[in-house]
């Protein structure tokens, strides 16, 4: 009789605290004017807690909630941890090496190329060391010339042309850039005999039974959640239609996912980065998270005395992702929001205060 008295009262609770938490994350999203925000927290091979909250449109905040399970968020630039994970994969297939060189793929691009890029490997590409250049605006898209066929043919022309500029020069630490995960998914390309689209197809949708969209969720399913930016300084809804096209980095931002599918790609980490293995080693997963100083493959990296931390946040200006791993404690924090402003900006890392503070 305890018994049964004593679960319930733990079930009581559980649920109070998520009610609790639903209420909070409500605030944070009227606060911050975010429409609609999916959240989770997992461990290895636990959801502590998974809530999608609000509306797929702006427009429609007086109306009912119409969040769901099934809605698609873009992940932006934490598509880069993923074409990275693609990588590992092919790596551990032994069809390529982290050290491998670019120009012993493509030997014929070399003479056309910069001097300054001949010794770039695929692991300068992903930890963003090649010292290519960003292409993270809108305005350095605007300036090149018309690439023709199907989106891999574009994107290889596109990973040809960014060869022949001049290579950003400092001092810093690692210069990120999308055009950089173009031009490694060009070698991926390669040595598989598969486009990137394909790969990924392979990889996680029939091995990994993750699923995903390309490019906006409103472009490709229909009830999605739209995009949000400010135009005149007020928050608006981005349609499908508008002219806005990532094809060209879409191995560096441009995949979609919902709260469910993605939470179990930061799951597979976890497990990674707690010894275990799955369909990469640990080892692996220890080498994408840590291999280099401050971002490795598709993860920015922090550590001190007290915490082991990787994180990746993505935007394309619509949309806002972010995860989180504690690779001490091996949770994982995932916060997706159809906001691109700075103002959603503060209020996703406002919820991540509250999801550290209650899943410790």
């Amino acid at each position: 009789m305890w018994r049964i008295i004593f679960i319930a009262l733990i079930l009581f609770f559980e649920s109070f605290l998520a009610q609790n938490l639903e209420e909070q994350a409500d605030s944070i999203m009227a606060k911050y004017n975010i429409p609609e925000m999916a959240f989770a927290v997992v461990t290895k091979d636990t959801i502590l807690v998974q809530k999608v909250r609000g509306h797929h449109r702006i427009t429609e905040k007086k109306g009912k909630p119409n969040a769901s399970f099934e809605d698609l968020f873009h992940l932006g630039s934490n598509t880069k941890a993923i074409t990275g994970f693609i990588s590992a994969y092919l790596v551990e297939q032994g069809k390529i090496k982290w050290k491998t060189k670019f120009f012993d793929l493509f030997p014929k691009l070399k003479k056309s190329s910069n001097l300054k890029y001949h010794s770039i490997t695929l692991e300068d590409l992903l930890c963003h060391r090649a010292n290519v250049q960003p292409f993270t605006s809108g305005e350095e898209y605007s300036k090149l010339p018309k690439f023709k066929g199907t989106k891999q043919q574009k994107r290889t022309k596109f990973g040809e042309y960014v060869l022949t500029l001049s290579p950003i020069e400092n001092k810093n630490t690692y210069n990120y850039s999308n055009a950089g995960y173009s031009i490694a998914a060009m070698m991926l390309e390669k040595v598989s005999g598969k486009s990137w689209e394909q790969l990924i197809e392979e990889v996680l949708k029939t091995k990994l039974e993750i699923d995903f969209r390309l490019g906006w969720p409103s472009r490709s399913a229909q009830n999605q959640p739209l995009g949000h930016w400010l135009e005149d300084g007020k928050q608006v809804e981005v349609l499908p239609n508008v002219n806005y096209d990532l094809s060209l980095a879409e191995p560096a931002g441009d995949l979609s996912m919902n709260i469910y599918n993605y939470s179990k790609f930061i799951q597979l980490n976890i497990q990674g980065l707690s010894g275990e293995r799955n369909i990469l080693t640990p080892e692996t997963y220890q080498y994408l998270h840590t291999s280099k100083k401050d971002y490795s493959i598709g993860w920015s990296n922090y550590q001190d005395k007290t915490q082991e931390t990787s994180e990746h946040s993505g935007s394309d200006g619509t949309f806002f992702s972010y995860a989180q791993i504690d690779r001490k404690k091996h949770l994982g924090y995932i916060i997706l929001v159809n906001s691109g402003t700075a103002e959603a900006r503060k209020g996703v890392f406002e919820m991540l205060d509250l999801l550290k503070r209650k899943y410790k």
